[in-house]
């Protein structure tokens, strides 16, 4: 639809119609006139809102009026229902069994990132004294070198942002050179694959069926829940000090050992990733670099579940519930 011309406040002639009420005739008179404008409400209209929307507005203005802020430092979660204590770690009222766990301030993050880059401890060493796990060390150092990397270059960094975040969930300190409380359990290890899959292991009574022997009967090469664990030097550490080593000497050792753990993990992943080159090709177009490997697709294995095979990663299911002539318990005992 094209736009209409504005009409001017005053017309220079208006013609106006009269019709006489005897003769039925109508005559046009052209006098000088003032536009009429119709008059609209300015009123605003009544919001129409729905009854969860009227019942939250009337909760929200008596008595949930204390959530419309928070105290630094504190959770401001909703209390879950016939509650009569603070809630502090249910996010959720109806799922009560999620619950919150508290966040390392930048105090914390600061100390550890110097422990690692600066004192040149190891990763695994600060792990263990500040009780924190080796993967969220290892991000934190990370994280902290990014940041670190984009204050030298002047980039602006979203702190309001994050302090506002960090002022709504509980958080955790620690104190150089003293004594901290462990922030989480760090020698917890991940389900294995293998011992997923019910399985029936014959044995004598008489034997001692360690955790070792437990491993090789999941697998031949999957090691013991001692050697799976992310400090496997603290086993040993504490078996020293048992067996009467002083602590300090004991502790020493440890972190010895974990610094030669290290290394060889590190060596290892260098030797992998010169390995990965050698055999890719690389083209670089300027804009884009294409990376070019040889692959098999048949080599998938004696039985079809090779890790270098395609999809893979899908998994494939275990039958050890399933119902059929399928023998599952083993036929000879080692």
């Amino acid at each position: 639809m094209p736009p209409r011309i504005p009409t001017p406040r005053r017309a220079a002639s208006a013609i106006i119609k009269s019709t006489s009420s005897g003769a039925g005739t109508t005559r046009c008179l052209a006098q000088p006139c003032q536009q009429v404008t119709a008059s609209f409400s300015t009123t605003a209209s009544r919001p129409k809102f729905s009854k969860a929307r009227r019942m939250f507005r009337a909760w929200i203005n008596s008595h949930g009026s204390v959530f419309r802020k928070h105290v630094p430092g504190q959770t401001n979660y909703l209390q879950p229902m016939k509650a009569n204590h603070r809630n502090v770690d249910q996010p959720f009222p109806l799922n009560p069994l999620y619950k919150s766990q508290p966040v390392l301030d930048e105090k914390a993050r600061e100390l550890i990132w110097e422990k690692v880059m600066r004192n040149g401890e190891t990763v695994k060493a600060v792990s263990a004294e500040l009780g924190v796990d080796i993967q969220r060390v290892a991000a934190i150092v990370r994280l902290k070198e990014v940041e670190k990397d984009w204050t030298a270059k002047g980039k602006q960094l979203a702190r309001p942002y994050a302090r506002a975040v960090l002022s709504m969930l509980p958080t955790t300190s620690f104190r150089a050179n003293q004594q901290n409380e462990p922030f989480e359990a760090i020698n917890e290890m991940h389900v294995h694959p293998h011992t997923m899959q019910q399985l029936f292991w014959p044995t004598s009574e008489s034997r001692h069926f360690t955790r070792a022997d437990a491993a090789k009967a999941f697998h031949p090469k999957l090691l013991s829940a001692d050697e799976r664990v992310p400090h496997p030097e603290l086993i040993q550490m504490e078996k020293e000090v048992l067996q009467g080593r002083p602590l300090w000497d004991a502790s020493e050792r440890f972190k010895q050992a974990a610094m030669e753990s290290e290394r060889k993990a590190a060596a290892k992943q260098q030797a992998k990733a010169a390995l990965n080159e050698k055999y890719t090709s690389r083209v670089n177009t300027g804009r884009f670099e294409f990376r070019f490997k040889q692959f098999n697709s048949e080599n998938v294995g004696p039985k079809g579940r090779s890790r270098t095979a395609v999809g893979w990663r899908y998994g494939a299911p275990y039958y050890d519930r399933s119902k059929g002539h399928q023998i599952k318990i083993p036929m000879s005992v080692p």
